[in-house]
């Protein structure tokens, strides 16, 4: 149970850490409203990564059985899907691009429920986090054991991975807001999320 949290936390962070059009409109949000508000937002981030994550994680507990067969070559999918989101998302990162600009504040995302459910709904709109999950959770289906219990503690670590960087955002304000949103920021940023898959691309091919 406790490899299956931390490897939560690790695939939470990973996912979250590159600071993208969302993180500026959270940052957005609580500038202009309150930390309330901002920190619900924070928190659909957060759920809705954790839902894709419990979606990947329950599904490969399910077909975990079936694929034992194939769990070699399986593997090498899942590294090589990984380290194809790491290199596209440094090469993101590097390349010479127009200043990232967010999204304005709409006025319906001025309370912490319209927050929470806007944000929501926006980043489920994004299809590269449930391949990200599924490719690490097939890939990698030990996760300290198997089963349901397995995948819901899996998914717990990602929540609480994604909703600590996300309030950190939205409470950061005009300091630590600014700097992660800056252009050195997410870059820093973008090339952090790119390490981590990395490594855990890597542990996939080497079994561990």
């Amino acid at each position: 149970m406790t490899g299956a949290f931390l490897a939560g936390l690790v695939a939470g962070y990973g996912v979250a850490v590159p600071v993208g059009a969302i993180a500026v409109l959270i940052l957005g949000l609580t500038a202009r409203t309150s930390f309330r508000v901002g920190s619900a937002a924070a928190l659909g981030v957060a759920t809705a990564d954790g839902l894709y994550a419990g979606v990947a994680a329950l599904g490969g507990a399910v077909v975990a059985g079936w694929l034992a067969p194939v769990a070699g070559p399986l593997r090498l999918v899942g590294a090589t899907v990984l380290l194809a989101l790491a290199a596209h998302g440094a090469w993101r990162a590097l390349r010479v691009r127009d200043p990232l600009r967010s999204p304005k504040p709409a006025r319906g995302l001025d309370t912490p429920v319209r927050a929470f459910v806007g944000i929501l709904a926006l980043t489920l709109l994004n299809p590269a986090t449930i391949v990200y999950f599924t490719a690490l959770v097939l890939g990698r289906a030990e996760l300290g054991g198997s089963g349901t219990a397995v995948a819901l503690v899996f998914t717990l670590g990602v929540f609480l991975a994604s909703a600590s960087w996300q309030l950190l955002v939205a409470g950061g304000g005009s300091l630590i807001g600014r700097v992660l949103t800056s252009d050195s920021g997410r870059l820093v940023t973008a090339l952090m999320s790119s390490a981590i898959i990395t490594v855990l691309a890597v542990g996939m091919l080497l079994g561990g």
